[in-house]
């Protein structure tokens, strides 16, 4: 089922995820719904929070458009090490027509629990990189324009707000 993708200034972006104790199949249910939500956005990441769901999960596919889809489940993100420096133009579902770049680190290693709540390690760097701190920084309540400078938070601020008010009036 296509969920509803919060938008920006939704103060529920704000709230952290809650960690998740057990994967069960109401949960499953979810990371399935999050899928076909960002495939329909289009997006290449999402997260549990973005759709109002208060849990540390999110889903990325950076397939490009000519190769197999590749989703990949993130359950109780954290990131273990992080290397470089990367500088990457970056879009967000809750910031539908805002494209900024963004400082991120090169490469992480990250641990996580896929969809059958079975631990594993993946290191990555490039997009994948960037969409896995991008998404985890949701789950801390953290958005892409706190990554901003104070004048083009300015700008992205009153240009979604007035969005947001648009949408309001109709």
């Amino acid at each position: 089922m296509i969920r509803t993708i919060l938008h920006y200034p939704d103060p529920r972006l704000r709230e952290p995820g809650k960690k998740v104790t057990e994967v069960t199949d109401e949960l499953r249910k979810l990371i399935d719904d999050m899928a076909e939500t960002m495939y329909a956005a289009p997006g290449v990441g999402l997260a549990a929070t973005q759709i109002g769901e208060p849990w540390q999960i999110f889903v990325i596919d950076i397939a490009a458009e000519d190769e197999p889809s590749n989703l990949q489940v993130f359950v109780n993100p954290e990131i273990l090490a992080r290397d470089g420096e990367i500088t990457w133009q970056e879009g967000c579902l809750s910031f539908p027509g805002v494209q900024e770049d963004i400082d991120r680190a090169a490469k992480v290693r990250v641990r996580a629990q896929d969809r059958d709540g079975k631990t594993f390690e993946l290191e990555a760097d490039g997009l994948l990189a960037v969409a896995i701190q991008h998404e985890l920084d949701h789950l801390e309540g953290v958005l892409m324009i706190d990554h901003m400078g104070p004048l083009k938070k300015r700008l992205v601020h009153r240009k979604m707000q007035r969005r947001e008010d648009a949408h309001a009036t109709r």
